[in-house]
């Protein structure tokens, strides 16, 4: 069955009930169909019927809450496999690296401790034609400046060396060789830790946080294929959804889920985003005391909500593309 036959609403399938009535004589004559395996190609009568839709019929009917086939998690693959981010030591992210790197020295002087990739990129949760590459700056507890005067001046001197900065809450946002780079300014805490202080500009406040601890959490839950999903839905949908909030919302969906295919966890994570996420409360693993579900506004809470409920009406390749 074709990936834009799939419903993802449970217990819908476009066409269901005709396809399922028209194979049903074919179906008798594959001795497969009893033990609903995937057949075997060669024991399929020539012409008779697709091993692939009989499959899918099959799944479907005998289960109707699992709305999915071997095609779709097929056609996912194939998605995942286009949007390979290349995470080696030839990937451009170094050249990027390399270019700001003089800049920043400059800039931090004596207090600048190390300029590091983070996000995204090292927690294995990129795609291509979404990867915003996060580097985070690491300046000593010594700095004399504020949070807010660190954040201030790394956005002036970005402008200053014909960069165009973005300001966003944590980070600033320029492009680098092509790529959208957004640098993440924190002062350690002290020197037994690797604790930072972050300034958010939204709140106009400081929040503790830990990247290590970060890319261990999202890296040791190995929901990366889920989670790159999500976020090009959540591109392609044009939705304000912060890239770690996505990854720590994956996590919570699909802590129970263990066995099903990717597209029924894919499924699982657009119903929780549907039925809780306006409400459920997400912690940073680094503190706890750090909500980053109160980085959206309930407004937009509503929306992913809003928009996760439309997916699930509707077929695989307007899902994600």
């Amino acid at each position: 069955m074709a990936a834009t036959e799939i419903g993802l609403k449970k217990g819908v399938v476009t066409g269901w009930p005709e396809r399922c009535a028209a194979l049903q004589a074919k179906a008798n004559r594959v001795r497969s169909a009893a033990t609903r395996t995937r057949p075997d190609p060669r024991k399929v009568e020539s012409g008779a019927v697709s091993p692939y839709d009989l499959y899918s019929c099959l799944n479907i009917a005998s289960n109707p809450t699992v709305p999915m086939s071997i095609d779709v998690d097929a056609y996912l693959t194939t998605i995942l496999n286009r949007e390979a981010v290349d995470t080696s030591i030839f990937s451009p992210l170094w050249n990027v690296q390399a270019t700001i790197q003089p800049l920043l020295n400059e800039w931090a002087n004596r207090y600048l401790l190390d300029v590091r990739p983070s996000g995204s990129f090292s927690k294995g949760t990129a795609n291509a034609s979404g990867t915003d590459i996060d580097l985070f700056i690491s300046l000593s507890d010594r700095t004399p400046e504020t949070l807010k005067e660190v954040y201030g001046k790394l956005f002036a001197r970005l402008k200053e060396q014909g960069y165009a900065p973005k300001r966003q809450n944590v980070s600033i946002n320029i492009r680098v060789n092509g790529f959208d780079v957004d640098l993440v300014p924190a002062k350690r805490q002290n020197y037994l830790t690797s604790d930072h202080s972050l300034y958010v500009r939204r709140k106009d406040t400081w929040k503790k946080t830990n990247i290590d601890t970060h890319i261990a959490h999202v890296t040791a839950a190995g929901r990366q294929q889920e989670t790159r999903i999500i976020k090009l839905w959540r591109n392609q949908r044009g939705l304000d959804f912060p890239s770690f909030y996505v990854e720590l919302a994956v996590i919570q969906a699909l802590q129970f889920e263990f066995l099903a295919p990717l597209s029924r966890r894919v499924v699982k994570c657009l119903e929780y985003f549907r039925d809780y996420l306006p409400t459920a409360q997400v912690v940073d693993p680094a503190n706890t005391n750090n909500s980053i579900s109160d980085d959206l506004t309930a407004a937009e809470k509503r929306a992913i909500s809003e928009a996760a409920a439309m997916s699930l009406q509707g077929s695989w390749e307007n899902l994600v593309r």
